[in-house]
């Protein structure tokens, strides 16, 4: 998809791409390993397409949408502890439980992202359950560091 946007994102003075990625990204995922790093691909491939793109003011962000109660939550616990560690299972049924984070706080992290006001925040993993995302544009200097991006320890 940003293969086939990018030209016509160049043809204007700005644009947005924005990627989902998720918790995989973040953290291990035992069990899981081919889905978290598919996530931590993404978010790469964001890092690496952001700064290719600065130039061209297309601004892009991966997003993490939160724990959501999805089709492959439901296939987690469809497979019972065996497939995934014990403390992933249970946190698992406590997520069912609860209802997980709402869709709506990555759409509306979505939204912010999509909007002039987000422009200059590019190259990130942003989190639309624990990062401050309302107020990036009031730090874009400090954006410049390795905050809100995957790194090894420097």
């Amino acid at each position: 998809m940003c293969r086939a946007v990018i030209p016509y994102l160049k043809e204007n003075p700005t644009g947005k791409i924005i990627n989902l990625s998720g918790g995989g990204a973040t953290s291990p995922m035992p069990g899981m390993s081919a889905y978290a790093a598919s996530k931590v691909a993404v978010v790469r491939f964001t890092e690496t397409l952001a700064l290719e793109l600065k130039l061209h003011n297309i601004d892009v962000n991966a997003v993490a949408p939160g724990a959501m109660n999805t089709r492959l939550l439901d296939d987690v616990l469809n497979n019972g502890q065996n497939a995934v560690t014990r403390q992933y299972y249970q946190n698992a049924l406590k997520q069912k439980e609860s209802g997980g984070t709402p869709p709506s706080k990555a759409a509306e992290l979505c939204v912010y992202l999509a909007s002039d006001v987000s422009n200059g925040v590019t190259g990130k993993l942003i989190s639309a359950v624990w990062d401050d995302w309302d107020n990036l544009h009031n730090c874009l200097n400090e954006l410049d560091s390795d905050i809100y991006t995957l790194r090894r320890i420097v």
